[in-house]
């Protein structure tokens, strides 16, 4: 099969989809981390195509928004009052230059498991058997609501007949339109200025261009496609689910064969955009989303959320949800760890259980183990954050920053009252209020002193449980206690 770069794609977005009861456009509802569309954008850009051409209508501003967004050489064209697939085609062929010679491709929105292999495959068919048009077909079990693909006599493609327009026996025919087509340029502009709208629906029909390339005696074929999910577009929200878990369990069957290790594929969730190094474990309950890339020989899960997330190698990853964060070589995260965005955690480092971060450069083999909000804060190299220590980095108007130093040591139960900088090698001790900066190598101590009263128990709690265990344990008795002495 010959490489053949076609001269453009079109992709035809302006349906209103109203089977989706939705608010949002069809073809921005999201499967595997992506939009519909932009699916259909990225299966297009990956044949190289010298124009791609975005067609758009319902919600326009919107979906033109998005369009751009996610790749600003796309082409808009805007369809006019005029209904009809073959309509849409004409008004993104506008937008080309009128001397535009070679394979035009037309494909759909909101198809969204068509692959950019398949659209090569289908431009070099159609470039090397030298005809005006090639549709790609399937063969469904259940063809109702497509258009079927009627041959001639020779077994030929002789027309497509849309499914409302279609006699009884036609929807009997099981081959059907998927809707994508590889058309010769010039022959598609002036078969376009042929088509009319007398139909059931009143519509512009691109399909009626086959019957008019074969009324001009050109070639027209089919390319007939085994995987049927590559022809099948979203029409509601049962669709979407459906299209979803399949592309979900194509990308996890893709990251096994790539080398990750995936315990339950059934359980996990893996947008397409994702990386995973080899051998790295992906426990159940785990959802990678976004542009979330991990290392080799990770642990992730089970349990876990990351959403555009780096993972580098060797690092473990455990009940823990994060996004927009990124996590070093060998270092420890979870359980029940929340990484806000902003985070960094060093190679080596650790995040314990019930620890929530946010602004955060955690240092290389730095560690906050366990039950600590640490927010707008620097923690330099190997330094150590104890249990309960809160980074209290909001006063009701501002945000302030904490600088902690390298090999410092903060104890439990500690308030970091920010902005705040602890200097390097330098202790807090547990229980500490820090609301003044601490110089390197001192210790900080914000505590009042203990005061224990003597047989307070017995004087304000007498014939408790608690008194009859102090007693017995040689607490004093009224006879030997001078009432609210102190030690």
């Amino acid at each position: 099969m010959s490489d053949v770069r076609p001269a453009a794609v079109i992709v035809l977005a302006a349906g209103e989809g109203t089977r989706m009861k939705s608010s949002i456009p069809k073809v921005l509802h999201t499967i595997g981390g992506r939009t519909l569309l932009g699916h259909a954008i990225t299966a297009a850009r990956s044949v190289s195509p010298d124009h791609l051409v975005v067609v758009v209508r319902h919600q326009r501003d919107r979906v033109v928004e998005h369009v751009l967004e996610f790749d600003d050489r796309v082409v808009v064209a805007d369809q006019d009052e005029v209904k009809g697939t073959g309509r849409a085609v004409e008004c993104g062929l506008q937008q080309l230059p009128e001397d535009l010679t070679g394979t035009v491709l037309v494909t759909m929105g909101d198809v969204p498991l068509l692959t950019g292999q398949t659209l090569a495959g289908l431009a070099a068919a159609h470039a090397e058997a030298e005809r005006a048009v090639t549709v790609i077909t399937a063969t469904v079990p259940d063809p109702s609501g497509y258009g079927r693909i009627l041959r001639d006599p020779r077994g030929l493609v002789a027309s497509i007949v849309e499914h409302k327009d279609a006699t009884a026996e036609q929807r009997l025919l099981t081959e059907i339109n998927s809707g994508l087509y590889a058309f010769d340029a010039a022959f598609l502009r002036s078969a376009l200025e042929e088509v009319g709208t007398d139909n059931a629906q009143g519509e512009k029909y691109v399909t009626d261009v086959l019957g008019i390339a074969r009324a001009r005696g050109l070639g027209v074929g089919a390319h007939l496609v085994d995987d049927l999910w590559q022809t099948e577009g979203v029409n509601d929200k049962v669709q979407l689910a459906r299209l979803g878990a399949e592309l979900n369990r194509r990308t996890v069957e893709q990251i096994m064969r790539d080398g990750a290790i995936v315990i339950d594929p059934a359980s996990t969730w893996v947008d397409a955009d994702v990386t995973i190094g080899p051998d790295t474990v992906v426990h159940p309950g785990t959802q990678l989303l976004g542009a979330t890339t991990i290392g080799a020989e990770c642990v992730i899960g089970p349990d876990t959320t990351l959403k555009d997330v780096e993972v580098a190698d060797g690092a473990s990853v455990v009940r823990t949800q994060a996004e927009l964060a990124s996590i070093g070589a060998g270092a420890s995260v979870g359980p029940f760890s929340y990484l806000r965005p902003g985070t960094q955690l060093g190679d080596g480092g650790k995040v314990g259980g019930f620890v929530e971060t946010k602004n955060a450069v955690i240092g290389a083999g730095a560690k906050v183990p366990h039950l600590t909000y640490c927010g707008d804060a620097h923690i330099g190299e190997g330094a150590n954050i104890g249990a309960g220590t809160i980074f209290a980095n909001y006063d009701g108007v501002t945000k302030g920053h904490t600088e902690v130093g390298p090999h410092s040591f903060v104890g439990s139960n500690s308030v970091i009252v920010a902005p705040r900088t602890i200097g390097a090698g330098s202790y807090v001790a547990a229980g500490s209020a820090v609301v003044r900066d601490v110089a390197p190598g001192q210790l900080a101590v914000t505590r009042a002193q203990q005061r224990n009263v003597d047989g307070w128990v017995s004087s304000r709690r007498p014939g408790t449980a608690s008194d009859a265990a102090a007693r017995g344990a040689g607490g004093p008795d009224d006879a030997d206690r001078t009432e609210g002495a102190t030690r």
